[in-house]
Parts: structure tokens; C-alpha cells; sequence
């Protein structure tokens, strides 16, 4: 009988599973789906490595580091900075700390001052330890902007578009601690992905793991006092169960247990995103950046061509383009509307190439993120158990994203340990 049954195969439940067995812990990981990692998965269509949506690593964060081996990964890396459409060109902004000279360039999108106020965020989100940027006070990213004495012309122009990919909030809503943090892993880091396409770091993960620690095809229909039962009808015992499912389904289990929702559910209020794949005879861009809509036209907010950063990533002789919208689509009238949407707006960027590029796939990723505004990211205000013997293991509870996905695994295989701990005392 496993001690611990891990309800999830994503990031979080893989590495929640990875700490366990590190410290000698019998654990059984159950997915539903026919591979773990999601959303973290990569496709293969016509060639062209697909990633289910448009994921980087950031190699400075540090639960990155501890977990994932990046000579294994074969990281390839985006040019920093970022190509802005705006007043019908493109227009280079780069890190002004890297390529200083290159400033004039980002001041055409607004005052020269912005390049002034851009090098002292840079030095105020990478001073001091990490942790102390989390208990700095919060506010809006537009509230902290504004502050900053950024122009109105750079925040529409690069902020909205930036904040956008990065943390699907085009608003600025989102809390200036979660801001601060990406800008200070940009600063540290880069922003990459593995040769082989995203999928390679659960893949990597999963490989840390013995064969029988992990089970495909696994629905979980509920859980026990002393295990779960699946789908099929059977049963498995364990002595603590770790929820690393996605908020509907958590709610769903922790509600047939009889355990407290009420924490589980103010994980919801998340932001979806659709990322459009495209096979182009020729990049759009040759640069290995990512380009920002800064003319707010939409509906495309960031599009990179991924084998300009990583060539594997197609099967040679043509370019992969990824477009990534700031919607969800709910039918799929709606979704053809959308392609036919982005297809006109890349025309205007790039001319009548985008006639000759062969749509390949739209994936639709719905309340890919959490609301981040400011209050709403307090982990220890998220009780982890909720229910004897049950614990919610959720990326959501540490921001969403990779980040966030190894964190809250951490974190869960450290409060179960801890528990075993006190329990033999």
C-alpha cells in the first residue's frame, strides 16, 4: 500500500511525487489522461513540434533550478527584448542593463526618459534577496507604472502587450509582486525552451520516478478516509491523498470527501488564452524574439516564429508561427472567425505571405492562470489540507505557471514530511 496517493500528473503532482520518493516515501501518482504533464505538452503535426500553447522557462527562478537538469533539456534560449508593432512598424526594445546603445531604439515608442525609468526598475526588482520582493507592498501593475513615472505611450505601447504574455492580463490588473518577479527572472536569466519541445520537462521529471510510482488512464471518481476509488471500480489504499487536479475537478473531490471548498475555490478566476499554430515558407521575423501588439489593434497580443529559437522545433525549409490571443472561443464558429480575425491583423503586419501560410492548429486553453491581482496571491492564507488525511497541491496557490507548478509541489511534499515527522515524535 502506497503512503501517499497523488491525484494529478502535472508539474505539481510530479514534483510533489519526485521530493516524496527523494525521501524515501512510497507514493502512487494517478492520471487521468493518457500522458502526465499537461498543459505542458507538446504535439507533433506535419513535422512541427506544437506545444500546447506558448510556454517558456525562465532559467534564473529558482524552483527551476533545484528540480530540472537544463544541460539535459538542451535549452534554447529568445533574444532578449521584444519586436512592438506600433504606427504600422516594428520597433526593437531591448534590456537596457544588456545592450544599453540599443536604447533609441525603445525610445521611439515613448519618451527618452522611459529608457531612464526602465534601468531603475531593473536595478529596484533585482536588488536584495528574492524573498523580500514578496513582502514588499502591492499594487496594480498600472498603479505602479504610473508611479515609476512611465509615459502613457510606453505603457499602452510595451507594458499592456508584455503583461499580456506574460501573465494574460493586457488590463494591468495584476499585482505589482508578481510583476516585479518576472521582470527580476528576465533580468537574471533567460527566457527558453527545450529543443524537444515543452513537453521535455515533465518527460524529464517523470524519468526521476520508478515506472510503478506512476499510472496513465487513472480516473479518480472519489476519495476515501483510507484511499480512493476509480472510475473502474477500483480501489486503492493509501494513507494521505494529495490533490494536484485542476480547481473544477479539486472542488469536485474535495466536496464528495465532505472537506472544505471554500479554499479551493478562490483558486478560480483564472485568464484562458488560444494559441494559433501556422507553417510559413519563411519566418516573419528573423529575429529569436517575441513580438508584442502595441497598437492594441488584436486580436493577436504576442506571436513568435519558434524555430527561429529552436530550428528542431520544424522539419526544415519553413518556418513555425505562433500567435497567441487573449480569448476563448466557445464554438468552433467562433474559433474559425478568430483564425480568419488574426489572419487579417498578420497581414497588415507582414503583407501577403500570410496568405501562403497553412493554418496547422488552435488550441484553446481555458483559465490557463489565476487572478493575480493584488491580495489574491497569499499562499498561507490557503490552507493546504483540507480534510483529514487530504492536501491540495495547486500551482494556482503560488501564481500559475511553471513556477508556481514546481513551487506548490515542493511545498506539498515538504508539509507531508513534516506531518510524518511530527507523527513519530
Amino acid at each position: 500500500m502506497p503512503e501517499v496517493v497523488i491525484v494529478g500528473g502535472g508539474i505539481a503532482g510530479l514534483v510533489c511525487a519526485r521530493h516524496l520518493h527523494e525521501a524515501g516515501v512510497e507514493v502512487l501518482l494517478l492520471e487521468a489522461s493518457d500522458a502526465v504533464g499537461d498543459p505542458l505538452r507538446t504535439d507533433t503535426v506535419d513535422g512541427f513540434r506544437l506545444d500546447r500553447g506558448f510556454h517558456v522557462l525562465l532559467t534564473a527562478s529558482p524552483e527551476a533550478r533545484r528540480m530540472l537538469d537544463y544541460e539535459a533539456l538542451d535549452l534554447r534560449a529568445f533574444a532578449p527584448g521584444a519586436l512592438v508593432r506600433r504606427e504600422g512598424r516594428f520597433r526593437q526594445v531591448f534590456d537596457p542593463w544588456r545592450r544599453p546603445l540599443a536604447g533609441l531604439e525603445s525610445s521611439a515608442l515613448g519618451h527618452l526618459g522611459d529608457q531612464l525609468r526602465a534601468l531603475r526598475l531593473r536595478s529596484r526588482v533585482t536588488a536584495g534577496p528574492l524573498e523580500a520582493l514578496w513582502r514588499r507592498g502591492e499594487v496594480t501593475v498600472r498603479e505602479a507604472l504610473d508611479v515609476e513615472g512611465f509615459s502613457d505611450t510606453f505603457v499602452e505601447a510595451f507594458f499592456r502587450p508584455f503583461l499580456g504574455a506574460l501573465c494574460l492580463d493586457r488590463g494591468l490588473g495584476t499585482s505589482s509582486r508578481v510583476f516585479d518577479f518576472f521582470l527580476r527572472m528576465l533580468a537574471q536569466g533567460e527566457a527558453a525552451v527545450p529543443a524537444g519541445g515543452i513537453a521535455e520537462i515533465p518527460a524529464q521529471l517523470l524519468r526521476s520516478l520508478p515506472p510503478e510510482f506512476v499510472r496513465t488512464g487513472a480516473a479518480v471518481l472519489s476519495i476515501q478516509s483510507d484511499g480512493v476509488s476509480l472510475r473502474g471500480g477500483e480501489r486503492i489504499a493509501a494513507r494521505r491523498v494529495v490533490l494536484a487536479t485542476d480547481p473544477a475537478e479539486t472542488e469536485r473531490l474535495v466536496e464528495l470527501r465532505g472537506g472544505d471548498t471554500l479554499a479551493v475555490r478562490a483558486l478560480y478566476g483564472r485568464y484562458g488564452v488560444t494559441c494559433l499554430y501556422f507553417a510559413a515558407p519563411e519566418p516573419p521575423v528573423q529575429e529569436p524574439m517575441l513580438v508584442l501588439d502595441g497598437e492594441g489593434s488584436g486580436p493577436v497580443n504576442h506571436l513568435c516564429v519558434p524555430t527561429q529559437v529552436a530550428p528542431e522545433y520544424g522539419p526544415g525549409g519553413s518556418a513555425l508561427v505562433s500567435a497567441s490571443v487573449l480569448a476563448e472561443p466557445s464554438s468552433p464558429e467562433e474559433e474559425a472567425a478568430l483564425v480568419a480575425a488574426a489572419r487579417a491583423q498578420l497581414t497588415g503586419w507582414f503583407g501577403d505571405q500570410v496568405t501562403q501560410w497553412t493554418h496547422l492548429r488552435t488550441y484553446v486553453l481555458r483559465k490557463m492562470l489565476p487572478d493575480q491581482s493584488p491580495g489574491r496571491l497569499d499562499p498561507a492564507a490557503l490552507p493546504a489540507w483540507v480534510g483529514p488525511g487530504l492536501l491540495v497541491c495547486s500551482g494556482e496557490r503560488e501564481g500559475g505557471g511553471l513556477q508556481g507548478a514546481l513551487a506548490s509541489g515542493r511545498r506539498a511534499a515538504e508539509v507531508l514530511l513534516e506531518e510524518a515527522v511530527s507523527s513519530r515524535a
